[in-house]
């Protein structure tokens, strides 16, 4: 805490510090950190993969438990940390103490607030779920001594209890009229397959088996890679293929055939709570589907010209189809995709020192997607660096159809998902110093979202647009952000028909077919995901034109980015409330 209260009294004549309040406020804000001391420890407990993924390797034996009952005693603990948190007195807290207990504070109630909704009820989707994060899990466990070993082949063996609970879970939502749409239950169908078909040789489940060098004694490397194929044989692919059976004869029966959240029983309360949660706004539905129509509108016309300065004759659906068909436009080798991707980083590298006084330590690396989940995955994905730095953030790159993988967006692709889109504002705030852990862990979807979005015109300062082409591409992205409100909004309260969201992409991105798909259905099984972009976006342009307005020539780029980043992760009316006191300090100064 940077200021403490002084309470004063006359004391034969001179005013002293009252001690007992100083102790007060000093045993108060211990209390707090206790608080959140203890929070992270519960967290971390009861989510393990977190805690590997992060470097904290206490619990690598062990996978989260997604049973019903554990579902509800994990609320029970947030109800009572937030009693916990209510008898800290906040008057007492100043400056970012003050702010991460109102956020703290908020988070819990919002959490506890959806637990009505049973979201543990329809818990895969063709986007997440155990059956793409468990293979993932390799990425973050170590690999270095034989307890290392040991603890993996535990994990493979727990799997199948994870699969079990899920079902039940799944059972659960069959009876409360709580289910998946059918078209993501066959998408998850296609992603097990080759868990169940493909050779043990074959499993990301195997690639710790060609390590096994690394133990000295040779005795051991047999008798581990025994007991890894053992476990895929006798745990692991039996639990993929017990849950590929169970989604395929017993769930898709009862899986819906109406796409948005509308027709679940809650749907309206639910999609409303969604928005709340993912944009940090009380925004209607209507409104978000009106302000889509704007943007939709406004873009368009910023297309023409730039279609124009192209010379092309033809209408923009005509130049948006001569992109996607154009084999100039296409790559037929990956390699060369991913090395074309190095070099537009490289030169982002070069140009960040221009717009922020601050910079993360945290390295990132381009990676390409997984073949399991790259058919139904979007063009890329971020996963940041782990707090201890061991293993750099990760830029995935889908290679899958490559036909289907447009030139032109690559540079607002890769602005968005690694600099200085998310491996910056994310890592910047892994790496904020005098912040708990807790506010590290913030993620406002549209803060970061916003964010990233943003970051994509920041090609414009950095002269990554000079290339005609990928400025159109530059865009074709907002367009796509822009058309998400519409969808989003549209499917989600029964406006559009998934295939309605899909023509209406189409007709306004630019993205190909395999591309636009892919997201309609990514923003029927995460409501109100998509929304957080284009509304976090211009919030932050809001901002910045209204600190260009007020600061005239004391205006600077690089502050105001420091300045928008410095709190980490925050909601929107927090972000704005902190940049008008940041302006009102410039102009002071």
């Amino acid at each position: 805490m940077k200021y403490l209260f002084m309470y004063a009294f006359l004391y034969i004549g001179l005013i002293i510090p009252n001690k007992n309040c100083y102790a007060n406020s000093m045993e108060n804000k211990e209390k707090f950190y206790n608080i959140l001391s203890d929070y992270k420890e519960f967290y971390l407990r009861t989510n393990p993969e977190s805690a590997k993924y992060d470097g904290d390797y206490r619990f690598n034996d062990k996978l989260s438990d997604l049973s019903d009952k554990a579902e509800h005693a994990k609320y029970d603990s947030l109800r009572t940390f937030l009693l916990s948190l209510q008898s800290v007195d906040e008057s007492s807290l100043k400056g970012q103490d003050k702010l991460t207990y109102t956020l703290f504070k908020e988070q819990l109630e919002e959490t506890i607030e959806g637990q009505k909704f049973n979201w543990h009820y329809m818990p895969l989707t063709q986007q997440d779920g155990i059956h793409i994060y468990f293979p993932q899990l390799i990425e973050s466990h170590p690999f270095k001594s034989i307890n290392d070993y040991h603890t993996y082949i535990q994990t493979l063996k727990l799997f199948s209890i994870q699969v079990n609970q899920v079902i039940e879970n799944m059972n659960l939502g069959i009876k409360a009229k709580l289910v998946s749409p059918a078209f993501s239950i066959k998408q998850i169908l296609a992603q097990i397959t080759p868990f169940i078909s493909q050779d043990i040789d074959s499993l990301p489940f195997s690639i710790p088996l060609k390590s096994l060098d690394g133990l000295e004694n040779k005795q051991d490397q047999i008798i581990i890679k025994d007991l890894i194929i053992q476990a895929l044989k006798n745990y692991t692919i039996p639990a993929y293929k017990k849950l590929y059976a169970y989604l395929e004869t017993e769930y898709l029966p009862h899986a819906r055939n109406t796409d948005g959240i509308y027709s679940l029983p809650d749907g309206k309360e639910r999609y409303a709570y969604a928005i709340k949660q993912q944009t940090t706004t009380t925004l209607h539905p209507d409104e978000i589907y009106s302000l889509g129509l704007k943007e939709v509108q406004r873009i368009t016309a910023l297309m023409e010209e730039v279609k124009n300065e192209l010379n092309f004759t033809g209408d923009l659906a005509a130049f948006n189809s001569y992109l996607l068909q154009n084999a100039a436009f296409k790559y037929t080798d990956k390699d060369s995709m991913l090395n074309d991707y190095r070099e537009i980083l490289s030169k982002v590298d070069k140009q960040l020192i221009h717009l922020f006084g601050r910079l993360p330590k945290a390295k990132y690396a381009l990676k390409e997607m997984e073949n399991y989940r790259a058919a139904s995955a979007p063009q890329a994905y971020y996963y940041s660096a782990p707090l201890d730095r061991s293993r750099p953030g990760y830029f995935y790159v889908n290679t899958y159809d490559l036909a289907s993988r447009p030139k032109h967006t690559m540079t607002a692709l890769a602005l968005h998902e690694a600099v200085p889109g998310h491996h910056l504002q994310i890592s910047l705030t892994q790496e904020l110093s005098d912040m708990p852990w807790v506010r590290t862990q913030m993620g406002y979807n549209a803060f970061v979202e916003g964010w990233a979005l943003y970051a994509e015109s920041l090609g414009y300062e950095m002269n990554m647009y000079t290339d005609t082409i990928q400025k159109y591409g530059s865009l074709t992205f907002e367009m796509w952000r822009a058309c998400r409100l519409v969808v989003d909004a549209g499917i989600h309260t029964g406006k559009m028909t998934r295939e309605q969201g899909v023509q209406f992409m189409l007709e306004h991105t630019g993205n190909s077919e395999l591309d636009t798909r892919s997201e309609i259905d990514r923003y029927i099984v995460w409501p109100g995901q998509a929304l957080a972009y284009k509304i976090g976006q211009l919030a932050i342009i809001a901002l910045r034109k209204e600190a260009q307005d007020t600061l005239g020539t004391q205006f600077s780029l690089s502050d105001f980015h420091d300045a928008v980043l410095e709190n980490g992760a925050i909601p929107l009316h927090v972000l704005q409330q902190h940049m008008h006191q940041w302006m009102k300090a410039q102009k002071n100064n």
